[in-house]
């Protein structure tokens, strides 16, 4: 990576009580370099600022040079928060997968909706998912000298031919190569297969899974998990794709299909390996697996056993939920409909409380045009189109895994996917609207007088 295209890492915040505040870094602040170097990015930064002795080069918001000298505990963070994980160009996809997301949205967006990354750095901190298509061996070489593991790839299929039809790119044959190199280095990945019907489902979703079994030996196992994950579709993808919606019908089948597999893997490696992501169970119309089914919950990030934790997360929260509240409070609870009969008893619990009354909205999006949608991808039109003709009560929670948040994160600069922002949301609807990020703060809402506290 050339110098030429590392910008100085733009502070947006300086945390309380640590070294940046003490020095007197602000918001708006540039770190040029440390010890000399450069910075990247984010993984830079943290290797860079582990020594005890630093000199910073900064540029403050005038745009004046300064020297900061540095002594500290080795690895002790000094406190700065930035604009931005990567301070150089973004690695993008060149592929031309059909079942992309970022291809099956409208134009006319905010760009930052179409950008398409294949950055390792961003799986690596964030657990963003990239193929090893786009990587030059400087790159390679810098996965392996960092040790940044695990990594978590799409996989789709491990049949060359068949993986560079779905990702149409010639280099996407690689990938047996590719996780050679992984064992060989000792590093990691958590694979992803997007199961297409009548594409690499069936025999090449079985010879995939065990081809990804294979590298799943050892102290360190290069596949360290799979999660198989259904087709996700939109209204606005292209018209000649070769892509049809996960049915009831093909939900059971994969279900079954997976689960001898589950089976046979638990046997030989000692693990479940492959992952049904939760939707399959709610398309199919199933009960989930039990909570002691998701071992050590690998595949979180996948939506594999997310809705049993969330569950399991509640149970033990509802313990401190009060016998009643001072202030009548009635809330609506925004949900994708996918959730709808799963959260049913954390609705029935919230409402044993007296004064409490909260009512769950569950949503399908006619936004993406989808009959089922799992609550991630809920739009504010959605919200706006279906909430607004309702009692509301004294407000709405929904989930932050909906939004955007922007620098300096306020109602203003929060996005729902479509571009509507929270405090339009908010206008339209002529009530308050709170997310929440977690069941912690779900609870907290509700039981407490002011949602705003």
């Amino acid at each position: 990576m050339r110098s030429a295209s590392i910008q100085p890492a733009v502070v947006t915040s300086v945390l309380s009580d640590s070294i940046a505040e003490a020095i007197g870094f602000e918001p708006g602040d540039r770190l040029v370099s440390i010890n000399g170097d450069r910075p990247r990015d984010l993984i830079d930064y943290r290797f860079l600022c582990s020594d005890e002795w630093l000199t910073l080069e900064v540029l403050d918001a005038a745009g004046d040079s300064h020297t900061v000298e540095i002594e500290k505990e080795y690895d002790e963070d000094l406190g700065l928060e930035f604009e931005s994980a990567l301070f150089d160009n973004l690695i993008q996809c060149n592929n031309r997968c059909p079942f992309c997301f970022i291809d099956q949205q409208p134009p006319g967006k905010r760009d930052t909706l179409y950008l398409k990354d294949d950055d390792y750095r961003l799986s690596f901190l964030y657990g963003s998912y990239l193929t090893l298509t786009n990587l030059p061996p400087s790159e390679w070489e810098r996965i392996a000298r960092l040790r940044l593991s695990p990594l978590y790839v799409s996989v789709h299929a491990t049949e060359p031919e068949l993986r560079q039809r779905l990702l149409k790119n010639s280099r996407a044959g690689l990938l047996l190569e590719q996780l050679k190199w992984f064992q060989e280095n000792r590093l990691q990945i958590h694979a992803q297969v997007v199961v297409c019907p009548g594409i690499n489902d069936g025999p090449h979703l079985e010879r995939t899974l065990r081809d990804l079994a294979q590298f799943h030996v050892g102290d360190t196992p290069a596949v360290a998990s799979a999660a198989v994950v259904p087709v996700g579709l939109t209204q606005f993808r292209p018209t000649e794709d070769e892509l049809i919606p996960v049915n009831t019908a093909k939900a059971n089948e994969v279900i079954e299909q997976v689960t001898q597999l589950q089976s046979e893997f638990k046997d030989t490696l000692g693990s479940t390996f492959a992952w049904l992501a939760d939707e399959w169970f709610l398309i199919a119309r199933r009960s989930l697996p039990p909570e002691s089914h998701y071992e050590a919950y690998p595949q979180i990030g996948n939506g594999v056993g997310s809705i049993r934790l969330f569950l399991k997360q509640f149970e033990a929260a509802a313990q401190k939920l009060p016998e009643s509240i001072n202030t009548s409070k009635h809330l609506t609870w925004v949900v994708g409909n996918a959730v709808e009969k799963a959260f049913e008893p954390i609705l029935e619990r919230i409402n044993q409380v007296r004064g409490l009354t909260v009512t769950m909205a569950a949503l399908n999006s006619e936004y993406w045009g989808q009959e089922i949608t799992v609550t991630g991808l809920l739009t504010g039109y959605d919200i706006l189109e279906k909430l607004k003709e309702r009692n509301l009560g004294d407000g709405v929670l929904l989930p932050s895994l909906m939004l955007k948040r922007g620098q300096h994160a306020t109602p203003e600069n929060t996005y729902f996917l479509d571009d509507l922002s929270l405090s339009e949301l908010s206008h339209h609807l002529q009530c308050p609207v709170w997310p929440v990020d977690d069941i912690t703060e779900l609870l907290a809402a509700c039981a407490t007088p002011d949602c705003t506290d």
